[in-house]
C-alpha cells in the first residue's frame, strides 16, 4: 500500500549481485571500477600515514557522476561529520528526522520476531540499529557502514544503549556484504541507498542477504518529479547545507553534498520499481515533503 501514490505494479525476477574487487582509495591512484571490481573497505581505521583529501580540493560533480570515483569522496565526507552527524540530522530536518526514523522502526518491529537477525546498513552512529535491538532481544542486529569514524561513535554508544548486548558494529561495503545468502530477517537503511556508487547493486545484493519473506525497511531522500519543487527543495538544501558545512567544518560541501547527492539519485517512484525488479516486492510506501522523501516497506519473495 502506498500512501498518497500508486503502488508499482510491475514485478520481475531478482538478480544476484557479482562480487567486486577493490579498495576505497584515498589517494591519487586510479581507482578500481565500482561496476567491475569488489569495493573493500577494512574494518580498521585509514593506515596512520595515510591522510585523507580535503573536501574542497575534490570535484564532487565528477565524483557523483561516477560510480568508480563516489565512494572515494563519500566516506572521507562521513568521517569529517561524524562528531556532529546526529546534531545536524536533527536540526537539518526540524525535528522530522526523528519521527520519520521512529515510523520506520514501528513497521519493522510489527514484522520481525524478538530473535530476528537483523542488519542496519549505513548505520551512521546507530539510531536505527539500537532501535531495533530494542525488538530483537534474544536476536542480534550488526550495523554496518563504510565510514570508521560513525562506527567508531556507534560503539561507544553501545556500551550505554544496548542493555541486551545484541548490537554490533563493523566498518564494510554494503554493496558487497559480507553475510551469507539467505541469512538475514531483516533489513534496514536509513539514508543508504543514495549514497552508494550504484544502488541497484546494492539493492540486489540486499536481495541476496534477505531470507525469503525477509523484509527491508528504507528512509531516503529523492529526486521529487515536479519540477518546481524539485528546484525549491534542493535550492533549501543546497543553501543550508553550504552554510552549516562552512560553519561547523570550513567545508561548504561536507552538508552542500546532500542537495548534489539527490539530484544524481532517483525519484521515490523510481526507487519502487528498483526494489521490483530485484524480487522485493513493495508493501507501502509514506512519502514526505512532495516526493523528496519517502519511506520504503518491502518484502522478499
Amino acid at each position: 500500500m502506498v500512501d498518497g501514490a500508486a503502488e508499482p505494479r510491475s514485478k520481475v525476477a531478482r538478480t544476484t549481485a557479482t562480487p567486486m574487487a577493490g579498495r576505497v582509495n584515498y589517494t591519487n591512484d586510479s581507482p578500481t571500477s565500482a561496476t567491475t571490481g569488489r569495493l573493500h573497505i577494512s574494518s580498521a581505521s585509514r593506515d596512520a600515514d595515510e591522510v585523507p583529501p580535503r573536501l574542497a580540493d575534490l570535484d564532487l560533480e565528477a565524483h557523483l557522476s561516477d560510480p568508480a570515483l563516489k565512494q572515494r569522496f563519500v566516506t572521507p565526507m562521513f568521517d569529517l561529520v561524524a562528531p556532529r552527524y546526529d546534531r545536524f540530522t536533527r536540526v537539518f530536518s526540524f525535528g522530522m528526522d526523528r519521527r520519520w526514523k521512529a515510523e520506520l522502526t514501528t513497521w519493522m518491529s510489527t514484522a520481525i520476531a524478538p530473535d530476528a537477525r537483523v542488519l542496519d546498513l549505513a548505520c551512521g552512529t546507530g539510531d536505527l540499529a539500537f532501535a531495533a535491538a530494542r525488538r530483537v532481544t534474544s536476536g542480534d542486529v550488526v550495523g554496518i557502514d563504510a565510514s570508521a569514524e560513525m562506527i567508531a561513535i556507534a560503539r561507544r554508544r553501545g556500551e550505554a544503549e544496548a542493555p541486551h548486548a545484541n548490537v554490533r558494529f563493523s566498518v564494510g561495503d554494503i554493496s558487497a556484504l559480507d553475510h551469507a545468502d539467505a541469512s538475514a530477517d531483516a533489513i534496514i537503511a536509513g539514508y543508504a541507498l543514495r549514497n552508494v556508487p550504484d544502488h541497484g547493486r546494492a539493492i540486489a545484493e540486499i536481495a541476496r542477504v534477505l531470507k525469503p519473506g525477509g523484509v527491508l525497511a528504507t528512509l531516503d531522500f529523492y529526486r521529487p518529479e515536479a519540477g518546481a519543487w524539485r528546484a525549491l527543495f534542493l535550492w533549501y538544501l543546497a543553501l543550508a547545507g553550504n552554510a552549516v558545512g562552512w560553519l561547523w567544518h570550513r567545508e561548504p560541501v561536507a552538508y552542500g553534498y546532500i542537495a548534489r547527492s539527490i539530484e544524481h539519485f532517483v525519484s521515490w517512484q523510481q526507487f519502487s520499481l528498483a526494489l521490483e525488479r530485484a524480487g522485493l516486492h513493495v508493501e507501502r510506501v509514506r512519502v514526505k515533503l512532495l516526493g523528496g522523501v519517502a519511506l520504503h516497506f518491502a518484502r522478499r519473495a
